[in-house]
C-alpha cells in the first residue's frame, strides 16, 4: 500500500457508490428481462442475485481485487485496514452488510454524518470493519521492500505509524547495517519489542499484504 496518499472523502466516495449502483442495476435489468420467462422459480432466483449483487459481491471485489470495487477502482479509491494492511474477507463483509445502517434514516444520512464527523472519513461500517478508505495511485507492490515472511504488528498501526514503517524498510538496504538496526529499535514498540532490522521487514511484508513463504519465493 501506497500509505503517504490522502484519505477519501464523502464526495468521491459517494461517487464511487453510484457507479457501483449504476452497473447493479443494469446487470439486475438485464436479468429482470428474461427471469420472469421461468415463473416463480426465476423470480426467486432473482431475488438471490439481488441480494448478492447488493451485499456480498461488492464485498467480494474489496477483499480479492485490492480493495475496490469497480466504482472504487474507475475513482481512484482503495479500502484498506486501520493499519494501512489490504482488507481481508472478513471486514470486507462487515462493512457492506452496514451499509443498511448507514443508510438510515434515508439516503445514506447516517453515514454521512459519521463521515462528517471524523478526522478519517469513516462511515459507521468502516468503524466496525476497523478499515478505512483512500486514494490509491498506485499498488502497494511497487514499494521495493526486500521479501521476508509477514508477521503482524505488535498493536494496530495508525497509518502515520504504518507509513514509517514501510519508509524504513523501503530505505534499509541504502542505509547500512548500523544505522538500519539504529532506526529499527526506535519502532520496538510496534515490532513486538523486538527492534531489531528482521523483525521490521516482516512487520513491513505483512502491511503491503505479502503471503507466507514470500522469502522463500525464486528469484
Amino acid at each position: 500500500m501506497e500509505l503517504g496518499l490522502k484519505l477519501a472523502g464523502p464526495v468521491p466516495r459517494a461517487l464511487a457508490w453510484l457507479l457501483d449502483f449504476c452497473w447493479r442495476a443494469a446487470a439486475l435489468m438485464a436479468l429482470a428481462t428474461v427471469l420472469p420467462l421461468l415463473g416463480e422459480f426465476g423470480f426467486g432466483i432473482f431475488l438471490i442475485v439481488w441480494f448478492l449483487l447488493e451485499w456480498v459481491v461488492p464485498a467480494w471485489f474489496e477483499a480479492a481485487w485490492g480493495g475496490a470495487t469497480p466504482g472504487k477502482k474507475v475513482m481512484g479509491l482503495r479500502v484498506l485496514r486501520d493499519d494501512g494492511a489490504p482488507v481481508g474477507w472478513g471486514p470486507a463483509l462487515s462493512r457492506n452488510l452496514l451499509r443498511f445502517a448507514d443508510f438510515l434514516p434515508f439516503l445514506y444520512l447516517g453515514g454521512l454524518i459519521a463521515m462528517l464527523s471524523n478526522r478519517e472519513f469513516k462511515r459507521l461500517g468502516d468503524y466496525v470493519a476497523g478499515t478505512v478508505v483512500v486514494h490509491a495511485d498506485r499498488p502497494a507492490d511497487t514499494r521495493n521492500i526486500p521479501l521476508a515472511d509477514p508477521h503482524a504488528p505488535a498493536r494496530s498501526l495508525s497509518l502515520d505509524e504504518a507509513r514509517a514503517v514501510l519508509d524504513l524498510a523501503e530505505r534499509a538496504p541504502q542505509l547500512g547495517p548500523e544505522r538500519s538496526a539504529e532506526l529499527a529499535a526506535l519502532a520496538a514498540s510496534v515490532l513486538g519489542g523486538r527492534g531489531d532490522v528482521a523483525a521490521l521487514m516482516r512487520v513491513a511484508n505483512y502491511l503491503v499484504g505479502r503471503s507466507p513463504g514470500a522469502d522463500h519465493a525464486p528469484g
